[in-house]
């Protein structure tokens, strides 16, 4: 695996052992990038480590909510709302139109529980809310999507 920065590769050694800890069986860890999966209930999360600058990286977990959903005036208010409710992390829509859950936290000082708070709330918030979504928006979860042929 290559890293961009030292600082990129020194955070990434600094999680690896925290990411097997905390997730065990669940975490899988990329071979060719800084990234780890983590399955949670109907989503997978996944924890990637970028450089910051030539000194620093940030550790940024992201799920899949849903794709297929129509990207409605009324779901996009909803989102929003649900973004002022939220301690740790944003829904956003990707550039497909898929929607996902982020929350990214500085690599240099995180600590393990940091860490496990940052994958978990957004792990959660993806799993709670991809159920209502798809049914109130339509869409599939990730679970369905990776089911179908």
């Amino acid at each position: 695996m290559e890293f961009e920065t030292q600082a990129q590769k020194k955070v990434y050694e600094k999680i690896a052992p925290w990411m097997r800890e905390l997730f065990g069986q669940f975490a899988t860890a990329h071979e060719s990038a800084p990234v780890f999966g983590v399955v949670f209930g109907s989503t997978i999360a996944h924890v990637a480590v970028f450089p910051w600058g030539d000194d620093d990286a940030t550790i940024t977990t992201r799920a899949w909510v849903v794709t297929g959903t129509e990207l409605t005036p009324d779901f996009m208010k909803f989102l929003l709302l649900q973004n002022d409710k939220m301690r740790f992390g944003a829904f956003l829509v990707d550039s497909d139109g898929d929607v996902f859950f982020e929350h990214t936290i500085v690599g240099s000082t995180c600590d393990k529980e940091e860490l496990k708070a940052s994958v978990l709330a957004v792990a959660a918030t993806a799993d709670r809310y991809d159920d209502e979504i798809v049914q109130r928006w339509g869409g599939q979860r990730m679970l369905d999507r990776m089911k179908s042929p």
